[in-house]
């Protein structure tokens, strides 16, 4: 089922994949079965054939783990840091050379 952002969770990939292959139907049936669309099932059985049939899933924003999503976060906000300081940096020049 989607939760409140709109995302299906780990669980409910996993059955929709489950219930593709031991329905028999089509991709499309089993998409309308799940009141999903096609494309995700698609993706989900991809993921799951290459992940020995396990969906991959990763959380918001495509992090494996919250520790991935952290190093991202602090990544950001070094670049956005490094931005402001160049940015500075440009800035005292230009005031010096007036």
């Amino acid at each position: 089922m989607k939760n409140k952002k709109g995302q299906y969770s780990e669980e409910f990939k996993q059955d929709a994949v489950n219930y593709y292959y031991s329905s028999g139907k089509s991709m499309k049936e089993a998409a309308k079965d799940l009141k999903t669309s096609q494309s995700s099932l698609s993706n989900w059985i991809q993921s799951a054939k290459s992940n020995k049939g396990i969906v991959e899933h990763r959380g918001s924003g495509n992090y494996s783990s919250d520790s991935e999503k952290e190093i991202a976060r602090l990544k950001k906000e070094l670049r956005d840091k490094e931005d402001a300081l160049d940015i500075l940096k440009k800035a005292i020049g230009i005031l010096n050379n007036d």
